[in-house]
């Protein structure tokens, strides 16, 4: 969470300071506008999350072909060491009522099963964030639409990419997980 709320900070800060010193608008209006925009993403993205949240789970299943994860994926993330970095992702998924920070039942095929499905939620949210946090920019007015409002949807857009990844990434493994504990189910004298 430090990390985030760094990137976020130091983002309204290059970003309040380019403007003031292009003289895009008085240094307040600046600032303001900054705070604004960057509130604004947090709200788009808080009521995509609430929508997603409220959505039924049977729409997010393990064999929805939305949610599919291609062996080129699979590839991309290890390219991109999604591995070494996942952990240190911001994961509010626990204001939702259920955090993906660690497996709380290894051993409950229900419990994976619902992970699965809250990775597809937040998978979800993350893509839907990408072309809403442009939103911002219809209502900043002049210049500071592409000046201001842009650069921190750019910011939303990057910090929106890193959990979609990592949610993208841990999903096949929990698919993987999830089918060996049915496949014990099914034959118990092979344990």
């Amino acid at each position: 969470m430090k990390l985030y709320l760094s990137v976020i900070g130091i983002a309204m800060l290059i970003i309040s300071v380019i403007n003031i010193l292009c003289n895009t608008a008085s240094w307040y209006n600046v600032v303001i506008a900054v705070i604004l925009c960057t509130i604004a993403q947090f709200a788009l993205d808080g009521l995509i999350a609430i929508i997603i949240n409220k959505m039924p789970d049977r729409l997010f299943g393990i064999n929805n072909r939305l949610f599919y994860v291609s062996d080129k994926d699979k590839r991309l993330y290890k390219s991109l060491k999604v591995r070494s970095w996942k952990d240190k992702v911001w994961e509010l998924g626990g204001l939702g009522g259920f955090s993906k920070k660690r497996i709380l039942e290894p051993n409950s095929p229900d419990y994976i099963e619902k992970f699965i499905i809250e990775c597809n939620k937040g998978v979800l949210t993350h893509r839907l964030s990408y072309p809403i946090g442009f939103l911002p920019m219809v209502f900043i007015p002049d210049i500071c639409a592409f000046t201001i409002a842009l650069p921190v949807a750019i910011v939303n857009l990057f910090l929106n990419i890193l959990p979609t990844l990592a949610l993208r990434y841990n999903t096949p493994k929990l698919q993987a997980m999830l089918k060996r504990m049915k496949r014990k189910a099914e034959c118990p004298e092979t344990n």
